[in-house]
């Protein structure tokens, strides 16, 4: 793929999975309360350097669960039915397991067709956007009419190793609890996004750039467990780094604008992140469109949850430039422009 790439296809309908629960920052330091106290860490620090009020969690759901909530929600609110999906892309953070892949549990979950092909696609928070990118080539070839991206992330294995951790860690300091902070910021969503020929669905992806730096691989990190992932993040250098790459692409993505960005959606870290890029990009706050203060850094999910949230309360019109400004750790930088039919 080359840094700018034509995508000519459409987004045909988009839903998502709501969490089961709303987790507070103030619950979590609560649930903190004997290593705040021993560190003498002040209270509300999560709330106040993250902007995130709360972070959702499914109780004993898998990933594959969560994703095909999401596409049971998007064919109950279309015409399109299952029967009509040619790929399916599972494109999460979690999973299942290692292997099979979780794609193929939420196939057999939808009942697709058995001539759909179906694969996992990963690549950290970016996955629903490099997704796209290779469902493009399927559309575009002709080898597919409906392609069905899904993800379902779930915080609450994170939340509950990270605290578990944390309040057993007798030797844990104010400089080495710093790593973990960054989980506190996971939250949980399911999306599915059914991408089609461009023109036949609510509005169209014109084009995409990417850009990576590899050399960044070791800023945030998770084990590869399942069941009790654990992670760690070096956010300060990783945001650095992150929009300093997220600027390089974004002077690459301005060269092929035909029209100037009406709404901005951005992944969804939060509030010291979403500053520095603006800042950084020279963006217009007033176009951000944001979910990350009610529902937390969904992973794979962020994004094109804010922009399922934003299609439910009708915040696009005829004609309007929606720039979708994608960062994952890797790192990676995906840039898309969609406009509203």
């Amino acid at each position: 793929m080359k840094a700018i790439s034509q995508l000519d296809i459409s987004l045909k309908a988009i839903s998502y999975a709501q969490p089961d629960e709303f987790v507070t920052s103030d619950q979590i330091e609560k649930d903190l309360a004997a290593v705040y106290d021993r560190l003498k860490l002040p209270y509300g620090r999560i709330e106040m350097q993250t902007g995130i009020q709360s972070r959702g969690v499914f109780h004993d759901k898998t990933p594959s669960t969560i994703a095909a909530q999401a596409g049971t929600n998007l064919f109950a609110q279309t015409d399109i039915n299952a029967s009509e999906v040619d790929v399916l892309i599972y494109a999460g953070v979690c999973r299942d397991f290692l292997e099979p892949s979780t794609a193929s549990v939420v196939h057999h979950l939808l009942g697709l067709r058995e001539d759909c092909l179906s694969f996992d696609l990963s690549n950290a928070c970016l996955g629903v956007l490099s997704a796209t990118t290779v469902a493009s080539q399927f559309i575009n070839n002709g080898q597919a009419a409906n392609v069905l991206i899904v993800t379902g992330e779930n915080s609450k294995p994170l939340l509950t190793q990270t605290i578990k951790t944390l309040l057993d860690d007798k030797y844990l300091t104010r400089k080495s609890i710093k790593k973990y902070f960054a989980n506190f910021t996971i939250g949980s969503a399911g999306v599915a996004m059914l991408v089609g020929k461009k023109g036949e669905g609510v509005a169209d992806f014109s084009y995409a750039s990417a850009l990576s730096d590899t050399s960044a691989h070791t800023l945030c990190q998770g084990d590869g467990s399942t069941d009790s992932l654990v992670m760690e993040t070096n956010s300060e250098e990783l945001m650095q780094r992150g929009v300093a790459l997220a600027y390089k692409n974004w002077q690459l993505f301005k060269e092929h604008q035909k029209k100037s960005t009406d709404h901005f959606i951005c992944h969804q870290v939060g509030i010291q992140h979403q500053k520095f890029l603006y800042q950084k990009l020279e963006l217009d706050f007033a176009k951000d469109i944001s979910s990350f203060q009610k529902y937390g850094n969904t992973g794979s999910a962020a994004l094109p949850l804010t922009l399922a949230l934003a299609v439910e309360q009708n915040k696009f019109k005829s004609g309007e430039h929606i720039s979708l400004l994608g960062i994952g750790s890797g790192l990676h930088t995906t840039m898309m422009e969609l406009i509203w039919n």
